[in-house]
């Protein structure tokens, strides 16, 4: 996969085209979903659009977006709202309406497979079993996007994953929700910014309570 560099794209350019980065937010609609930890990519979405004044209130591709600027880059922060499991259908309609390369596009999810509020970023890749990601690769037929993984940590029981992800955060969690929330939103913005590799050096760092062994498992 080539490195998804920043475009330099003037003031005037059209929101649309290869200078474009599509910042694609996983989770489900609806009031019931909203503090979930499946909705963790939702929330960055959110917190992505506060920090650049950005109203993702507009509707169409089966989905929520809104348009805006990381810098003098364009970029459409989207909600897909077709339910997580068929994420992909929402996002092969607006793929394929702005023509826009996967390496220009970033998504946003859990991930059970990192500690809480461990992010994670990399370019192209597998699917670990998120149904959400399978679904884009499915409908884009190309795994060569950029993802930025937000660890939700995992149930004890293996065999309780899917209720565990559509429970609201724990107490606890939820007061550490905004700084970790920011983190993600700085770690976008770089990758728009800067490209993938400089926010990966910057952002893939090993937490203090993660081992070196782990560290260098999350980076693979």
């Amino acid at each position: 996969m080539r490195d998804a560099s920043p475009v330099k794209c003037k003031t005037s350019t059209p929101l649309r085209g290869d200078c474009l980065k599509l910042i694609i937010g996983l989770g489900n609609p609806g009031v019931k979903y909203q503090a979930t930890r499946h909705n963790s990519g939702f929330l960055a979405i959110d917190e992505i659009a506060a920090s650049h004044n950005i109203s993702v209130s507009l509707k169409g591709f089966d989905a929520s977006f809104g348009k805006g600027r990381i810098g003098r880059i364009p970029i459409l922060l989207v909600k897909p709202m077709t339910f997580m499991n068929i994420s992909g259908s929402a996002v092969k309609k607006i793929v394929d309406y702005l023509n826009i390369d996967p390496a220009h596009i970033i998504v946003i999810h859990d991930d059970i497979d990192l500690p809480f509020g461990t992010i994670r970023l990399k370019a192209g890749g597998g699917h670990a079993g998120h149904k959400g990601i399978i679904s884009i690769i499915d409908s884009l037929v190309n795994p060569d996007f950029i993802r930025a993984r937000i660890g939700i940590g995992k149930p004890l029981d293996r065999l309780m994953v899917e209720r565990y992800v559509l429970e609201q955060f724990a107490e606890d969690e939820m007061k550490l929700l905004p700084e970790i929330m920011k983190t993600v939103s700085e770690a976008v913005t770089m990758i728009v910014t800067s490209g993938i590799q400089a926010a990966m050096n910057q952002y893939n760092e090993k937490s203090p309570n993660q081992s070196d062994n782990e560290k260098n498992a999350a980076l693979h």
